[in-house]
């Protein structure tokens, strides 16, 4: 039997090459080995954005769209909306159950994104986001789980909910296996932190080749590197770490030239501009036909989401069976309340 992978975003924006580099990349070569569920996640979305809903629309459209660009095929990959598979949230709340707020309150992943996050308070939304995690994952039974460093407390937390269920009630759901890329953190363009979207130092899978350039132009380099003849720092500039994460075996002769002071960095630049245009154009292409049909990508999205909750329900038959919960499935009449 074909292992099954559980994969997704927030819905919270559009997809950036840090995206590409640490997830999506990896995505495109998984759907031809398993079976790939990708999940939009807009009720996760609604933990950052609850008081401005009405964007999480847009946003998944453009996700589905960076999704479809970046090659994810929806003949092989089930792409679908997580606040359309309602057995999710019911699992979700099953799971709360037994997962104490101690837990959640030290998960480091939790921690460090309230802390980015600037959250005053700490919202039950938000704190229970590994668990509803562990919903997700659960659920179409994924057994692998592509996930950065950072995501690891997550998915260990989803690994215990599994074995605490299965040892409360009945063996019926799948421990997921974690599948770490190891691809780095892309850097931002200011060279500061990570690239994301809320910083405003990522460069958008849909940016157009002038964008490109320009973002690429403006960009941080090696803040030691004053003059044309200074030998240059290559591990403190976010060009040579692009470099490195899109064109790996041209590096070695950018690392000797940037060190050597051989190449300055406007040649450097120009060449990682033409190395992520080439990268970058037939997105632009496959995103431009499923723009002009969006009909198309709306229906891609309600397939894959009817197929996740047929999923789902048989899922929930199971895990209802399994904690005794099934009142009326083994052949009881319901209530005169409930005819």
């Amino acid at each position: 039997m074909t292992e099954r992978v559980l994969t997704g975003d927030r819905v919270t924006g559009k997809l950036h090459l840090g995206h590409y580099a640490g997830s999506l990349k990896n995505r495109v070569a998984l759907q031809e080995k398993y079976e790939t569920f990708i999940l939009l996640a807009d009720v996760q979305a609604l933990t950052t954005h609850f008081e401005r809903p009405e964007v999480i629309r847009r946003h998944l459209s453009e996700v589905a769209l960076d999704y479809l660009a970046a090659g994810i095929d929806p003949e092989r990959a089930t792409i679908f909306v997580q606040s359309m598979v309602p057995e999710i949230a019911e699992l979700t709340v099953f799971y709360s159950m037994f997962v104490t707020v101690n837990v959640l309150r030290h998960n480091p992943t939790v921690k460090a994104e309230s802390k980015q996050g600037g959250l005053d308070e700490m919202y039950y939304g938000f704190l229970g986001y590994p668990v509803s995690q562990a919903a997700d994952i659960t659920f179409c039974k994924a057994s692998i789980v592509p996930v950065g460093d950072d995501q690891l407390p997550h998915l260990e937390l989803a690994r215990k909910i599994v074995r605490r269920f299965n040892e409360l009630y009945k063996p019926v759901l799948v421990e997921p296996k974690p599948l770490i890329s190891d691809m780095p953190r892309l850097v931002g363009t200011d060279g500061s932190a990570k690239m994301s979207k809320s910083l405003g130092n990522a460069i958008a899978l849909d940016s157009s080749k002038e964008e490109l350039a320009l973002t690429i132009r403006k960009a941080t380099t090696d803040p030691a590197r004053v003059r044309r003849s200074d030998p240059g720092h290559p591990e403190r500039c976010p060009i040579y770490a692009y470099h490195r994460a899109f064109h790996p075996d041209g590096t070695a002769e950018i690392r000797e030239g940037c060190e050597s002071a051989a190449i300055g960095c406007t040649a450097c630049k120009e060449r990682l501009t033409a190395i992520l245009e080439r990268l970058l154009e037939p997105m632009r292409e496959r995103r431009s036909r499923y723009a002009g049909r969006l009909a198309d990508v709306d229906d891609i999205l309600m397939d894959g989401t009817r197929r996740a909750r047929e999923i789902a329900r048989e899922t929930m038959r199971e895990v209802r069976e399994a904690m005794s919960l099934n009142y009326f499935d083994a052949g009881h009449s319901a209530p005169a309340a409930m005819e």
